[in-house]
């Protein structure tokens, strides 16, 4: 019997799982290895805060790409939805929480369907520590000394915590008042009421910290600063969709063309009282293949000049949500700086943040009783303190792109690419580890699509190799 292992188990991980269920046709095992008890949901559909939505509207957060309705279809056959208006229900941004429990419902129907198909089904709480790769086996070790050898493994890691800013006293961050990873419950409660708060950052994972610190009782001011201050843009209402853009793309253009053709397209558009959202979002279904098409130094370019404007562009919240961060602020209670961190000095009482304000120009101090980091993931995986991720780099198994935004894969097939260049004929990956090869590859649109073409290539390979099963 052949055996799938697959590492994680957030979105990427059990819909591929669930992806392999549905479509094999001999019997397996599939081994999902999570380090938590959550599966399936992940980090980001297992919030700590109600106040935690969606970023995209309910009728486009189908976890199958052959159902677009599927989610529309389980929320309005949930007791509380079943008197609401499908067409508004369509268009909202409903709470993460909820979409968890979608998942949680797939996976619980997948696991029955497991069952009637005999296939094996084993899912392991456990930290993978490291793997050795053969041309026919794989052996994942895990930390409690288990070793288990399966035929084919899915690295479906996800995200990794932020990185660690730099500042003069690194020593800091072995603080008990220091959080790295803002996605866990313990970075927004047990506060202190005397002290305000400091989040580093100003993206989406700022506003849900916000929210997770306001819901959890926190009464005091929260602070944060990042390099470019607050440029969170909102979801507009009823807009529609622009089709001009597109029609004007050409498979040739470099990116200074690009930029110029996009520009071009926002000024006119602003003619006729339109967003430039819309004409971002003309580019979404195209995203990958521009990026394939940039040279390394387009690319480079794109990372030190744009990123930013793409990010504010693209990665926008519901109107709701940036109503309450905008009232917050004008009520006193959140403040926005745009500085450079310099440094942390704790003491018995609080911890003293250090910064340069780019607005005043001038050198500032805070006092604070907890730093919550917000920053984003890392990417460069030398930059992890445990991961096998690290190890493999180091041991040749895989090797990261240019920019160290995720791991080299042959995204047809979504084998990696060892240090000679050579896929590997057994080890796959998908979802964030593919941002460098991809660019967008976080959000469910995209991996639905990965874990559905990822199951059929396994399958593939299988059936060609064992022709006999």
């Amino acid at each position: 019997m052949k055996k799938i292992g697959i590492i994680g188990g957030g979105f990427a991980g059990t819909m591929t799982a669930i992806q392999l269920i549905e479509k094999v046709a001999t019997p397996c095992e599939i081994i999902l290895i999570n380090k938590t008890a959550t599966l399936n949901k992940g980090l980001a559909y297992s919030p700590y805060s109600d106040r935690h939505l969606l970023n995209v509207i309910t009728s486009k957060m189908s976890a199958f790409p052959d159902k677009p309705s599927h989610f529309l279809d389980w929320v309005m056959s949930q007791k509380r939805f079943k008197e609401k208006d499908p067409k508004r229900v369509a268009n909202s941004f409903l709470p993460r929480q909820l979409y968890g429990d979608y998942l949680q419902d797939i996976w619980e129907a997948a696991i029955n369907l497991a069952a009637t198909k005999q296939l094996k089904l084993t899912v392991i709480e456990g930290f993978v520590i490291d793997i050795e790769v053969s041309e026919n086996i794989i052996s994942i070790l895990l930390e409690n000394e288990l070793k288990l050898d399966v035929n084919y493994c899915l690295i479906a890691t996800g995200n990794h915590n932020p990185r660690n800013p730099t500042i003069k006293n690194m020593d800091f961050y072995k603080s008990p008042n220091y959080f790295q990873n803002p996605w866990l419950v313990e970075s927004v409660t047990n506060t202190k009421e005397n002290l305000p708060v400091l989040i580093i950052g100003n993206g989406l994972t700022m506003v849900d910290t916000v929210f997770g610190l306001l819901e959890n009782g926190f009464k005091g001011e929260i602070y944060s600063i990042s390099p470019n201050g607050l440029n969170i843009l909102p979801h507009g209402e009823n807009v529609q969709a622009y089709s001009k853009l597109v029609d004007e793309l050409d498979a040739d253009l470099s990116l200074y063309e690009l930029l110029k053709l996009v520009s071009k397209h926002i000024k006119l558009a602003k003619n006729f009282g339109i967003s430039a959202e819309p004409i971002i979002d003309s580019l979404r279904p195209l995203t990958q293949k521009i990026w394939k098409a940039l040279s390394e130094k387009e690319k480079t370019l794109f990372m030190s000049r744009l990123r930013h404007l793409w990010g504010m562009a693209r990665h926008r919240i519901p109107l709701s949500s940036h109503n309450k961060i905008h009232q917050l602020r004008m009520q006193g209670e959140l403040h926005i700086n745009s500085g450079k961190l310099i440094d942390f000095i704790e003491n018995n009482d609080f911890i003293n943040v250090e910064y340069f304000d780019k607005n005043l120009r001038t050198l500032k101090t805070l006092k604070v009783s907890r730093i919550i980091n917000c920053t984003g993931p890392e990417t460069d995986l030398m930059q992890l303190e445990t991961s096998f991720l690290k190890n493999c780099l180091l041991n040749g198994i895989l090797v990261q792109d240019h920019l160290k935004l995720g791991i080299k894969t042959d995204t047809t097939t979504f084998q990696l690419l060892n240090s000679e260049g050579k896929n590997h004929s057994n080890l796959f990956t998908l979802g964030s580890n593919l941002k460098g090869e991809l660019w967008e590859s976080t959000a469910v649109n995209e991996l639905r699509v990965q874990a559905e073409k990822l199951a059929e290539n396994i399958l593939k390979m299988h059936d060609h190799l064992y022709p006999s099963h």
